[in-house]
């Protein structure tokens, strides 16, 4: 039976785990950092890669199409299949969540000591979507200028991956960026069809989404007829992703697994009520650390879809 983010908090807390700066145990660690991921929608389909080491390569292994020949009896030869072997280069960036309690707030608030657990879930389940928001839009070179600066700089996302090394579909100069049944054709018109097996998804914002149900609609009241549900939730046939970290302007086009999230340590998760400043300021203090790197296997199986309006 599954193990809840609430359920992990408060066994590390009664069992004395995090009392005076202690950690979460190797297994509460891994559950927690697992379902803090699954609480979103794209990040729990995702691959995910445990590594040793901070910075480091994933190794891919693939093989060539067409590889069969003829036998003939008695005979070798010479002919061996090629394996085909690369890597991905990989370097993890260290994170952090701190955020701290008065004993006050503790004292006075309703809900009393659980008042402790109820903020630590809410500070965790931001850190799932924090991690889907930074592997989908993290950009190193995001301008200090930028109000999100500190949060976007911290790693290079898979959408600015796809822009650099993806098929792009650029639909700002096509029927104005307006939503419509090219949209998606023309971007699997790019995708080579070896990648075109099934697993591939569209991935998108909820609003992206009802744009689209809209415009089946709009078509429906013009020009009359029936849209099948199938049609609204899986044009060309391929089923949708709603991702509420994903802008209004895009649409995504991989399958998941190949998108990967590596990490070189389980999520720790620190409380301390000791120290002069926790003394003084009467306060306990808290703090999520982890670290993430966010790649892509395949460039050449993936699409984005940019310029929509």
């Amino acid at each position: 039976m599954a193990i809840s983010n609430r359920a992990i908090v408060k066994d590390a807390i009664n069992t004395g785990s995090m009392k005076n700066a202690g950690l979460l145990s190797p297994y509460q660690a891994k559950k927690f950092l697992k379902q803090s991921f699954e609480q979103q929608n794209l990040l729990k389909l995702v691959r995910h890669q445990m590594k040793i080491e901070r910075t480091g390569e994933i190794d891919k292994i693939g093989i060539s199409k067409r590889i069969l020949r003829e036998k003939t009896e008695g005979v070798d030869d010479g002919y061996r299949a090629g394996v085909n072997t690369s890597a991905i280069k990989y370097a993890c960036m260290p994170v952090r969540l701190p955020w701290e309690l008065t004993e006050e707030t503790l004292r006075e608030n309703i809900e009393g000591e659980a008042i402790e657990k109820t903020i630590t879930d809410l500070m965790t389940a931001q850190v799932g979507a924090d991690t889907e928001d930074l592997a989908l839009n993290g950009d190193e070179d995001t301008p200090s200028t930028d109000p999100d600066y500190k949060f976007l700089k911290l790693n290079d996302g898979w959408i600015k991956q796809m822009m650099n090394g993806a098929h792009v579909e650029d639909r700002s100069s096509k029927n104005n960026g307006m939503m419509g049944i090219g949209v998606y054709y023309d971007m699997l018109e790019q995708i080579p069809n070896k990648y075109n097996n099934g697993d591939l998804r569209w991935i998108m914002s909820p609003r992206r989404k009802q744009e689209w149900e809209k415009y089946l609609f709009e078509q429906m009241i013009q020009h009359g007829g029936i849209v099948s549900e199938g049609v609204f939730q899986n044009p060309a046939s391929i089923p949708t992703i709603s991702c509420s970290s994903l802008a209004n302007d895009k649409i995504l086009l991989c399958d998941p697994k190949n998108l990967v999230v590596c990490n070189s340590y389980s999520m720790k998760l620190r409380k301390t009520t000791e120290g002069k400043t926790a003394v003084m300021e009467d306060k306990r203090f808290y703090v999520v650390h982890f670290d993430a790197d966010f790649i892509i296997e395949e460039s050449d199986a993936c699409g984005i879809i940019t310029g929509l309006k």
